[in-house]
């Protein structure tokens, strides 16, 4: 196989975990080459999203409900709630830590799992999931961590790559939920990015209407990947996914 030939693979049909009704398949970055490293900061890029070791771009058949989008961070504006979430955690201390794992991590990460996903599959994690989903040995991962008073209360699971910076996941204490910590999280991100001096903030994929991933579109302004191209989200419209 030439050397400048990367093999994607397709996965089987499985369940959806955002349409109950529909079935999901992705594109994945062959993760045997040794180039991921630098072929992930291209399909970022490109759309792609890191999950563990895999770096993959949804593929269904009938439905392009995911659309990648980011944030061009020296353009945004936080609005007026955004403002007011960031005021509200002015007495959080963050810190930039290298990924891994650790008992504190992982309790809060067990907790805030336990109070979203109550019955969902991931409440009953284990330490092997929290570092099999979270970071892999290859990849550019941070954890951005919030705390009050010395007590850990968020991660913001982020990959540092050349093109931006990539919110993979974030966990807050549930407990601390008026804050506002997911919404937090994502300013402060687009904050590091501007004072690292990179572009982008990448939020993954909007989903246009859906209660868990339409959010994203109050980040503004917002880019969005459209027929291999980032284009401005200039329009408010709903649009229904297909």
């Amino acid at each position: 196989m030439r050397s400048d030939v990367v093999r994607l693979f397709q996965t089987l049909p499985h369940r959806c975990g955002y349409y109950e009704a529909r079935s999901a398949q992705n594109l994945v970055i062959d993760p045997s080459v040794p180039q991921l490293p630098q072929l992930y900061d291209l399909a970022l890029s490109r759309g792609y999203r890191r999950a563990g070791g895999h770096v993959y771009f949804p593929h269904c058949t009938g439905c392009r409900a995911c659309v990648a989008c980011r944030i061009p961070v020296d353009r945004f504006t936080p609005d007026r709630g955004q403002r007011r979430c960031i005021r509200r955690n002015a007495d959080l201390e963050a810190d930039v830590q290298p990924a891994g794992y650790s008992d504190e991590r992982f309790a809060l990460y067990q907790d805030y799992l336990r109070s979203r996903h109550l019955n969902g599959g991931m409440d009953d994690a284990t330490p092997e999931d929290f570092a099999r989903f979270l970071y892999t040995d290859w990849s550019p991962t941070r954890f951005v961590e919030w705390r009050l008073r010395g007590r850990l209360v968020a991660v913001a699971v982020t990959d540092f790559c050349t093109t931006g910076l990539s919110a993979v996941y974030t966990y807050f204490d549930p407990a601390e939920q008026d804050r506002g910590l997911g919404t937090f999280a994502i300013t402060e991100q687009v904050r590091i990015a501007r004072e690292r001096g990179l572009p982008h903030l990448y939020l993954g994929f909007w989903i246009n209407g859906h209660p868990k991933m339409d959010y994203k579109r109050r980040y503004r302004p917002l880019e969005l990947l459209r027929s291999g191209r980032w284009v401005a989200d200039e329009s408010r419209a709903a649009v229904t996914p297909p």
